[in-house]
Order: C-alpha cells, then structure tokens, then sequence
C-alpha cells in the first residue's frame, strides 16, 4: 500500500485557460498544492458545503450521506490514489457494522461526501510525485494563473467527465 498524505481543500478556482473549475488540495505542511480540474456541477456541491449554504432540497452527496447514516455507516476516509492518463481516481473508505468497503469513485464526488461526512480526504504519495503540483512559492494568484497558462493540455493531470 502506497503511503498517503491528509490533504485539506485551499479552494476553489476557474481555470483561465480552459475555463474549467479547479478544486485544489493542499497538504498539513502546506507545501505542496494539488490542483484536480472537475466539473461545474461537481465544483457547485463542493462550493456549497463549504460555504456552509443549505439548499432547499437535498442534492446527490447529501443523499448520499443520509443514505450511508440510515444504513448506519460511515465514511472513513477518501483517497486519491491513482493517476492514469491524465485521469484521476478515488476511493471511498466506508465502515458499517458488518464491514468494510472500497467504493471506486471521481475525485471530485468522493471529495463532496468527504465534505458532508467530515471524513478526512487523502492523497497517495505516487499520486504527488506523478502529478503536476504547485509549490507555496508558486502560489500567489498571479504566479498560478502564470502556472496554469504555461501548462499544455496533456500537463493538466485533469480527469475526464
């Protein structure tokens, strides 16, 4: 098993180049950031957890969570544990009674559950030494913005809707 680094979300931001949004993560020591590219509806549900906004009705993650309350489970962890061809991928680490599950999953989705369940999000090591990530020392707007305009398409480690 790969060895895993806790992440926490730095934000969100759009893409200048490809107009897409970007949730990044950032690890404890806050020196390295890890920009994942995800989809507009997935950036809104992870916008509305973490601006704390409630909506009349529940969306997907949140019926999700009541799902997994109801079946008395809970999440454990996520991890972003691969990158293959400019893709990432995800687990959802789930414990109820009777087990424990792996549960395949976007980044991004298992990113807005990990959000409503509280549960800590994770990154695996080889994940950060294949990815193009982004130094603290890079991390003012502008210099990202730079970052970002200077990466070729196939530098952007984004995953495919």
């Amino acid at each position: 098993m790969s060895e895993e680094v806790a992440m926490t979300i730095k934000g969100l931001m759009l893409d200048p180049v490809a107009n897409s949004p970007i949730v990044v993560l950032k690890d404890d020591a806050d020196s390295t950031y890890l920009p994942i590219w995800v989809g507009i509806f997935e950036a809104n549900a992870i916008a509305l957890e973490l601006e704390s906004v409630e909506t009349p009705r529940p969306m997907t993650h949140d019926l999700l969570k009541s799902v997994l309350s109801t079946l008395e489970a809970v999440v454990t962890r996520i991890v972003i544990d691969g990158l293959r061809e400019n893709t990432f991928y995800a687990k959802i680490h789930i414990d109820s009674s009777s087990r424990s599950l792996t549960i395949d999953s976007r980044p991004s989705d298992a990113i807005a559950l990990a959000l409503r369940t509280k549960a800590p999000i994770f990154v695996a090591r080889s994940v950060l030494d294949e990815a193009r990530t982004i130094k603290p020392d890079q991390a003012s707007e502008d210099s990202v913005k730079k970052w970002l305009e200077q990466m070729r398409p196939e530098d952007f480690g984004k995953y495919e809707m």
